[in-house]
């Protein structure tokens, strides 16, 4: 019997706002907040060096995708590249990245509800440690129930759900730079000198794109690529609605960052000390300390809106992503298993499910969330421009219905500024991710033993390269710049010189690691199979 698969219901709408809703997530309410204080008026820089970058990873993806047009993309591209342990490697990391989110996006939820007047809301989130009280834990585990029963489902009442609510996510960032901009906007906050607008030396515009939920933010541009197997024609949709939700997204985060720093009263900044803001509700005390009480209002509401909505839809992403990991044959079988009537991966949202209420009660705060998070997406980026290229080389018998142009520039860059992006989250948050892929290869080590240890040599020496990569980022991060949270061996410029260069080095490599795996062979034999 054939199993079940996928069905086609998808177009460009609904993937576009599948993308936008990921990226207006919670990190409209805080992202401009936290660069600010990390990076002054420099801060509009940061979102604009981050949104290119991403656009530049999101290239290198784009082709994967219609290419192999499957459900949990993003987890499975690199099997076809390089092998199963590479593949495992990468999909691991972006699992983690997209599963950790939906607990974020409740925090931030409950947190941004705290500055209201009401006593039951100030009940909820302690300021002076950053953490959800128990009564905020309870509210944000509520909110995760709600996002599993949104996609328990058929997924047209998801992207029902998630095209309604994606208009509000814009409006409502719209209105509030309006506002922001007509009441309150203070041009002398941003001066005019480098060392005013940059008060805290390039360094902090660089640190604030990895730490400060800029990439986070955009790490939402994958869910459409996840929802591939279920996209009406990929090779149109696909890069329409991946673009278009980037493009949007970074107009309105940085018209964001504009108005925040303008916003801000003078007398608040008195000696320009950027690093002393201190905001629980950043948007919201804003809207407070200016008497813009239909504006607080609307903040409120969206509050609960926009982390939701994008909670509901990484919720349906993160699941597809267990699905495509256990089609490789190193998760347990009941995560590749679809509902008989609506085709949904369940087994795979009940672990999301469990796994988000974990998380919860480890990281009570958005920032902290934000930080971790950060950094598991950026390594989850490296393997695209890589596994694209190698493809390249070694692949025939498939069809490729688009190729992107000037994709052999436009790979290596992205590699080497993923690879700056991953340095510049600073020691020790770039050595955690050595812990994170440990955790993960306990898994994959497993079920290689399960299955009788099939090509392990060659899966071994075509992910040599990214297994190396990590220790020796890790390792240019401890001995770079303090400014960075190195110990100075490599001064300030030299280090990020010598993380640039590297990275050079294994994106070469890595290309020329790829090989014609089992997972491609079958590919070739049906380049139009879905499942």
């Amino acid at each position: 019997m054939k199993p079940r698969t996928t069905l086609r219901t998808l177009g460009t709408l609904s993937l576009t706002m599948t993308g936008i809703t990921c990226i207006i997530g919670s990190g409209w309410l805080f992202g401009a907040y936290n660069a600010a204080k990390i990076a002054g008026p420099a801060a509009i820089l940061s979102w604009v060096i981050g949104g290119f970058s991403i656009l530049l990873v999101a290239m290198t993806l784009i082709e994967l995708a219609i290419l192999f047009p499957k459900s949990g993309g993003m987890a499975r591209y690199v099997n076809y590249s390089h092998g199963s342990l590479a593949g495992f490697l990468s999909g691991w990391a972006s699992w983690l990245a997209i599963v950790t989110t939906i607990p974020a996006e409740a925090t931030a939820s409950i947190q941004y509800l705290c500055s209201w007047h009401f006593s039951w809301c100030q009940l909820l989130f302690t300021p002076a440690t950053g953490q959800l009280t128990n009564y905020g834990l309870l509210a944000a585990v509520g909110l995760v129930v709600i996002f599993f029963l949104m996609n328990y489902w058929t997924v047209k009442l998801l992207m029902r759900f998630i095209v309604s609510i994606t208009i509000i996510k814009i409006v409502v960032p719209l209105f509030t730079i309006v506002m922001l901009f007509v009441t309150s906007f203070h041009h002398d906050n941003f001066h005019l000198t480098a060392q005013e607008f940059a008060p805290y030396g390039w360094s902090a515009v660089l640190t604030a794109v990895a730490t400060c939920g800029i990439i986070f933010s955009f790490n939402g541009f994958q869910t459409p690529l996840n929802f591939a197997g279920e996209a009406k024609r990929p090779h149109i949709t696909l890069p329409i609605a991946v673009i278009l939700a980037i493009l949007i997204t970074l107009i309105i985060y940085v018209l964001l960052q504009i108005v925040f720093i303008g916003a801000i009263s003078p007398s608040v900044l008195q000696g320009g000390s950027w690093h002393a803001l201190s905001f629980s509700s950043p948007f919201a005390e804003l809207a407070i300390s200016l008497n813009l009480n239909v504006l607080l209002l609307t903040v409120y509401a969206d509050a609960i809106i926009s982390p939701s909505a994008t909670g509901v839809a990484y919720m349906g992403s993160s699941a597809r992503m267990l699905y495509g990991m256990q089609k490789h044959g190193h998760m347990p079988n009941f995560l590749g298993t679809l509902h008989e009537k609506f085709l949904i991966p369940r087994g795979a949202m009940w672990i999301n499910f469990a796994v988000s209420l974990l998380f919860l009660f480890f990281y009570r705060g958005w920032g902290g969330l934000a930080a971790v998070i950060s950094v598991a997406t950026v390594f989850s980026y490296l393997t695209g421009p890589v596994a694209v290229m190698g493809l390249r080389k070694i692949s025939s018998g498939l069809k490729q219905y688009v190729k992107i142009p000037f994709l052999a520039v436009i790979a290596p860059l992205a590699f080497t500024i993923v690879s700056l992006i991953f340095f510049w989250s600073c020691w020790p948050l770039t050595g955690q991710i050595i812990l994170v892929l440990s955790l993960g290869l306990i898994i994959y080590f497993y079920y290689e033993h399960k299955n009788g240890w099939v090509n392990f040599a060659k899966q071994l020496k075509a992910s040599l390269w990214l297994i190396v990569y990590i220790f020796v980022m890790a390792l240019l991060s401890y001995l770079g710049g303090e400014a960075f949270g190195g110990i100075g061996l490599l001064t300030a410029g030299w280090d990020q010189l010598a993380v640039a260069l590297a990275a050079l080095l294994f994106y070469c490599w890595g290309v020329n690691s790829a090989w014609v795996t089992p997972e491609l062979l079958k590919a070739r034999e049906n380049s139009d199979q879905q499942d």
